[in-house]
């Protein structure tokens, strides 16, 4: 599971707008602002989460460590 920081992180190294993340996810800009000022794991249905990796994966980014340890995102490495 990724972490609200992953995710405030990961749109920052794309430059992406909150807007930018709702277009790429289908997902809603107060959901997506909502689910980046939680700490840690958001509490949200699994598929949220899911659709919010994978459209940041297909950018170019991965993430790394555990939610209890070095959570982090970087570049993934072709």
């Amino acid at each position: 599971m990724i972490t609200s920081n992953q995710i405030r992180a990961a749109r920052a190294m794309l430059r992406w707008s909150g807007k930018d993340l709702a277009e790429k996810t289908g997902l809603g800009f107060s959901t997506l602002m909502r689910l980046e000022s939680l700490e840690g794991v958001p509490g949200t249905h699994s598929k949220t989460l899911e659709a919010i990796e994978k459209a940041f994966e297909k950018a170019g980014i991965e993430f790394i460590g555990t939610p209890e340890s070095g959570a982090g995102v970087r570049w993934r490495l072709r």
